[in-house]
Order: C-alpha cells, then sequence, then structure tokens
C-alpha cells in the first residue's frame, strides 16, 4: 500500500506453532528486539529484491558460476557417451 509517495504500515496477523513462536522469542532475544520486530525484519528481508539483481549476468559473473558449478568435477570418473543414453536411465523400466 502506498500512502502519500511512501509505503503505508501493514499489519498482518501469522499463527505459528509453538515451536515456531519459541523460535522466533528466542532469536528476537538474541537480537535485544520484540519478536513482532523481528518477525518484520525477517519477512523484509526475504522479500526485498537481492542487491544489484537485474536478471542479467555479465560475462564475468557467468563464468565465474561455471566455475563454482564445475568445482571439484575433475575428481568426477570419466563415463563413456552411452551411459548417458535414455535406455542407460531407464533399462529397468522397458
Amino acid at each position: 500500500m502506498r500512502d502519500g509517495g511512501r509505503y503505508a504500515a501493514m499489519t498482518i496477523q501469522v499463527e505459528l506453532s509453538p515451536q515456531a513462536e519459541a523460535r522466533l522469542a528466542s532469536e528476537a532475544l538474541a537480537h535485544g528486539i520484540v519478536p513482532e520486530k523481528y518477525a518484520g525484519r525477517l519477512l523484509q528481508d526475504l522479500l526485498a529484491p537481492p542487491a544489484g539483481a537485474s536478471g542479467k549476468l555479465t560475462v564475468d559473473e557467468l563464468n565465474l558460476m561455471l566455475s563454482q558449478i564445475a568445482e571439484g568435477s575433475e575428481q568426477l570418473p570419466d563415463l563413456p557417451t552411452s551411459a548417458f543414453t535414455r535406455e542407460s536411465f531407464y533399462e529397468d523400466r522397458l
């Protein structure tokens, strides 16, 4: 909701299990705030768009991501191409 160019505060009511309520209270206490404020911060953090997220990767970001995915792959066994046929995946279903 917008109110004069600013977002108006929204109040919601959420039902929590006793375990979730206890954890929320414990985490809020650890952060030195009341559970309601801590829950609000958690929701804001969860719903906030990632910093700098444009939906597009630069070439450097893509290369970094691919390098991270491949990290440790040199330890995987070399398999023949025939190991990746449809039949090899579903041989017991034929």
